[in-house]
């Protein structure tokens, strides 16, 4: 089976690398430019893997991490950032 992971990224041109570097190891991947389209997508369906930027528009990658947590334990989430600070 292969691994569901939920890229969310603002940066269209992130997500997509990062989107084509997992397709290419054999994930299932989707992709949201919000923290608010994430959340919705974990809703629709579950996945492995959520890697989260920490700076989104809107609800920020910190308010997701609280969220997915609480919504949907046992789901890995690795917060990223394109950011130095």
């Amino acid at each position: 089976m292969k691994a569901s992971v939920l890229v969310c990224d603002d940066e269209k041109n992130i997500r997509g690398a990062l989107s084509m570097i997992l397709r290419g190891a054999g994930c299932e991947v989707r992709e949201a430019a919000t923290g608010e389209e994430a959340l919705a997508a974990l809703a629709e369906r579950r996945a492995d893997v959520v890697l989260l930027d920490i700076g989104l528009p809107g609800i920020d990658g910190l308010e997701a991490l609280r969220r997915i947590v609480g919504e949907h334990p046992g789901v890995a989430t690795v917060m990223i950032s394109g950011q130095a600070t």
